[in-house]
């Protein structure tokens, strides 16, 4: 009567040792990879970095424009009455002449003339011309475009630190969704052995072998064990809508899952790498040369700017153009600052400060960093170690259950000592499944902390 309870309990071991042995194998990312690639081109908090890397870009373009000429149109057109004059004796001057002049001819051919008086404010007057205008020498545009080139560089390292963090938290859900799905699979394999045991109970209390004792704690372990079931698919909705929402998808989409997620608990990382290729420490050392840059612009205030400029235009009354109206001008102008008050001078010493402080944070980041990887690797031994002895703690319970279960069959055990076994048994395998989840994650981070996953790869969209 113990043939299919047997048959049960041989299968749930044999599982047992696939599973283990699964854990030992080296895993294939390729289905995570895409969930990561489909993340960088749809997550939005990397698109919003992407924008801010767009402006940088379109900042720079403003900046290397500087060196271009401007042509400018300029017009103007005035009405004046009253107000200063020049009065320029003109009958004075002349009449004299006219009236000597008349005589010695006998005519009158020569006019009497008025004084005239002329507005100093144009009336009726335009002025239309265009200005093209180049700077020849100007220091502070050669290095506003050094500033913007380095805020590209600093803002690129942005958006590269996103993506790598973003890669860490897709991981971590990722294998968190799996954990949940392998407490799942592992409730529902106990959930086997359970159900066979109310059957096998229920016939021995009807052939009155045993009492009722026996079927009660099945039952209740039955109860016990569709809490703890429902509490891990809650668990694997709440990872799978996380994971979704990484991705920017619907928060209720399926996931894919590799049949081998977790790495060669035996294998060692690269730990050689170090924190070098840190997006962080670029973009801090881009920041620096900004500061630096900015430093050298504001003592740049120093030195003499130097432009040209052509006007052509035309300028006349009544809006006539004619070719006396028409005219062009062209100039060089020089502008020298020889006495601010100190302004350059206090720009300077707070472009130093800038520049000192950024100094002063990439040391502290380096050293940030290079504490963060030793602690990643030290969490990621305890990790291993952990992982190792619940691999060896789920060989011991599944011996252990199927010495136990012989004896149950051989009637030499108590009912509540089966059931101790096969409690300890689904404890080995939800700590193996924990452990794993944790070897994994701290692999991600150990990833992240040395900057090693190629977020520039092919199958990355940037």
């Amino acid at each position: 009567m113990y043939t299919s309870f047997i048959k049960t309990s041989i299968l749930l071991v044999a599982m047992v040792f696939v599973y283990h042995s699964s854990a030992l194998g080296q895993p294939a990312h390729q289905q995570l990879d895409n969930y990561i690639a489909t993340a960088f081109a749809q997550n939005q908090g990397l698109k919003e970095q992407q924008f801010d890397l767009d402006k940088s870009l379109f900042a720079l373009k403003e900046a290397q424009a500087m060196y271009l000429p401007t042509v400018s149109m300029l017009a103007s057109y005035t009405r004046a009455a009253g107000g200063r004059t020049i009065d320029v004796p003109v009958g004075d001057l002349v009449n004299p002449i006219y009236t000597a002049l008349n005589q010695l001819t006998a005519s009158n051919k020569f006019p009497q003339l008025q004084n005239e008086s002329f507005l100093l404010n144009p009336n009726n007057f335009y002025d239309a011309k265009l200005r093209t205008s180049l700077p020849l020498i100007n220091a502070e545009i050669r290095y506003n475009k050094l500033i913007k080139q380095q805020l590209i560089s600093s803002q690129q390292a942005a958006v590269n630190v996103y993506k790598r963090a973003l890669v860490k938290d897709i991981k971590t859900a990722y294998y968190r969704y799996y954990q949940a799905l392998q407490s799942i699979a592992t409730y529902n394999s106990a959930m086997l052995l359970i159900k066979e045991n109310i059957r096998q109970n229920e016939s021995l209390l009807r052939n009155g072998v045993r009492n009722g004792t026996a079927l009660l704690r099945s039952q209740t372990e039955q109860q016990k064990n569709d809490a703890a079931l429902i509490l891990a698919q809650r668990n694997t909705q709440n990872a799978r809508a996380y994971f979704n929402f990484l991705l920017n998808r619907p928060l209720q989409d399926s996931i894919l899952t590799d049949d081998n997620t977790t790495a060669d608990i035996l294998a060692q990382p690269d730990t050689t790498t170090g924190t070098s290729h840190r997006e962080e420490l670029a973009q801090l050392h881009s920041l620096q040369q900004a500061y630096t840059f900015d430093y050298k612009l504001q003592r740049s205030g120093f030195l003499p700017k130097l432009s040209t400029f052509i006007d052509l235009g035309s300028q006349g009354t009544n809006f006539n153009v004619t070719d006396k109206t028409r005219y062009y001008l062209w100039g060089v102008n020089l502008q020298w600052d020889i006495f601010t008050g100190g302004q350059r001078k206090y720009k300077a010493a707070q472009a130093n400060a800038n520049l000192q402080a950024a100094t002063a944070q990439l040391d502290q980041t380096q050293q940030s960093l290079q504490l963060q990887l030793n602690q990643s690797y030290n969490n990621y031994q305890s990790a291993r170690a952990a992982c190792k002895n619940a691999a060896a703690q789920l060989t011991y319970a599944g011996k252990y259950y199927n010495d136990q279960l012989k004896a149950y069959r051989a009637g030499q055990l108590l009912y509540l000592e089966l059931i101790d076994a096969q409690d300890q048994l689904t404890g080995a395998r939800l700590q193996l499944t924990d452990a794993r989840a944790s070897l994994q994650i701290t692999l991600a981070e150990l990833e992240r902390d040395q900057a090693t996953y190629p977020i520039n790869n092919p199958n990355s969209n940037k």
